[in-house]
This record gives C-alpha cells, structure tokens and sequence, in this order.
C-alpha cells in the first residue's frame, strides 16, 4: 500500500477492481485546509482519463509490474508478435496494448513490455527513435522563412512535420512523447 503523498508519475495502481496509470499528479495545500493530492489517472482497460483528489492521509493499492525486454518481429492480423530478448519466446499481443507505441516501432526494435498477471499492460519506449523518411515534399528554393515545416512519412506510417531542408531516405530523430522532430541522425 502506498501513502497519496508517495505517488508519481507513471505509477500504477488498483482502485475498485480497475488498474490505472497515474499520467500526473500535484500535491496540493490550499491555505488552512489539509493536503491533498490532485491525480490525472488513465484507466488501463479503457484509455479514459479521471481526475481523483486523495486526501494525504489515505492508502492506495500499488501493482506490481513484470518489465521484460522484448524485440518486435511482425505484425499478425490484429495482432502484433514479440519476441522475448532472453529466452526467445515469441507472444502475440493484441493491438490495444501496444497500439500508442507502434508508429515508433520498426522491424526488430526492441521495447520495454509491462506485464501484470501475465498480460501485456504497455510498451514504453525510448525518449526519441531513429526513423527513415520514405515520402516527403521536396523544399521549395527560396522557402527560407524561419521555422517552416512540412510534412513527411516515415518507414513505420506515421507522419513527421520536419524543416523544408530534409529529403526522402534521410534518417530522422523522433522524440517518442510528443512525435515531434529532434534532428538529422
């Protein structure tokens, strides 16, 4: 059991039966009442966002996650396989789990799996991917106005606004939280 005032960022925890991930939180001391702490919560089972206000005295059950190093091999149907780095057992995941994650996934990356009770919760990435353009508009000569972007494809489908200078098969820095442009590779 966790105390309110112990809880942080990526967090999970078990509230009536549901899990959810805590996305961020404020501890709060508003004037001559008690403190508490402000919660956004994402529900696991159905992706919606809650907020829910603890007071800092209360007890909230924390989940124990298995984290296992896993690389992607192919998508099947629905469903997408991955294979597990140290003993090569290969599970079929389906979409819902790891659907955030996938436009940042190419053949064989590999990718940080969260487990409870033998289900795949989520994926968690590396703060920025490297991924290869395939489509993208040439720059214009004389587009030269500070900060003009335009959009590219990349390898794995998702679509990257970059800086007029870039062209197709270029290799690009994706920041994997927001989807923005970090830099040439």
């Amino acid at each position: 059991m966790l105390s309110a005032t112990e809880i942080k960022r990526g967090t999970v925890l078990k509230m009536d039966g549901e899990l959810y991930l805590v996305v961020d939180y404020q501890h709060v001391t508003p004037g001559n009442w008690r403190g508490m702490v402000q919660a956004k919560l994402k529900s696991m089972k159905q992706g919606s966002i809650v907020q829910k206000r603890f007071r800092s005295t209360d007890k909230i059950e924390d989940v124990f996650l298995e984290h296992r190093t896993m690389e992607y091999l192919y998508k099947d149907g629905e469903n997408y396989c991955f294979m597990d780095t140290e003993n090569y057992e290969q599970l079929l995941l389906p979409k819902e789990a790891v659907a955030d994650a996938m436009p940042y996934m190419t053949l064989n990356s590999q990718a940080n799996i969260a487990f409870y009770e033998g289900k795949a919760l989520s994926v968690e990435l590396p703060t920025s991917v490297s991924l290869k353009i395939v489509e993208t508009d040439p720059g214009m000569k004389g587009d030269t106005v500070v900060n003009v972007y335009k959009a590219a494809k990349v390898e794995t489908g998702l679509i990257v606004k970059v800086p007029l200078f870039i062209t197709n098969g270029e290799v690009i820095k994706v920041d994997t939280r927001t989807g923005e442009f970090l830099g040439r590779e």
